[in-house]
């Protein structure tokens, strides 16, 4: 896929049931252009979960992998059919490269202005920067100052309350966990009130 169709806002899934993950999937109904949906690799059976949820909902909502840390783990991912790959670490320029032959998007994780320079240099599509709450909004429009025009994604700790501030700061997208949501509504698998939730979280941008 190419990076200008990736959507503003990712759902992280971190050891979420297959319910729970089918349940928000679902709540995306009629968001789907605006969400991407990783399913983090260290989820129980993370790639029979991401085979699974692209069988079922990967022609409308675009469903990738989080926390890929090996290229073992890379490859697993993608031939599961992972449109993205999302990590909190770096990825090597080999990741990159293979990332790129599959038509895969590459969104490693970094936390200083070098390794963003090194991310970039290597060709990942977006930088994710995290944790993003303890580094602050201001990093995003400061870091690009001295290296340009960049694709910063917030990740860690952003929710409602100040997703704002991450988006007035030149952030282009964001990462959003366990803050995307009220805890019962997944755990009762209350799809209305998480399709409320992601609709709060558009609004409030």
């Amino acid at each position: 896929m190419k990076v200008e169709n990736y959507p503003k806002y990712t759902i992280i899934m971190r050891n979420y049931s297959s319910m729970q993950s089918d349940a928000v999937l679902q709540a995306l109904e009629g968001l789907e252009d605006k969400f991407a949906v990783e399913v983090t690799m260290n989820t129980h059976q993370a790639v029979e979960e991401i085979k699974e949820l692209n069988s079922k909902f990967g022609k409308k909502i675009l469903i990738g992998a989080g926390t890929v840390l090996t290229f073992s783990e890379e490859i697993a991912a993608i031939d599961a059919g992972a449109k993205f790959i999302l990590s909190a670490c770096q990825f090597t320029k080999a990741m990159i490269e293979y990332a790129k032959k599959r038509e895969v998007v590459t969104i490693p994780g970094v936390m200083t202005p070098t390794e963003v320079f090194r991310m970039d240099s290597y060709g990942a599509d977006i930088i994710k920067v995290f944790p993003a709450v303890d580094i602050g909004p201001r990093f995003f429009k400061d870091i690009q100052a001295p290296l340009g025009k960049l694709r910063l994604m917030a990740v860690g700790g952003v929710s409602e309350k100040n997703i704002h501030e991450f988006f007035e700061n030149e952030a282009q997208y964001v990462g959003i966990g366990s803050n995307a949501f009220n805890k019962e509504d997944l755990k009762s698998l209350n799809i209305a009130n998480l399709h409320q939730s992601l609709v709060n979280l558009v609004e409030k941008s």
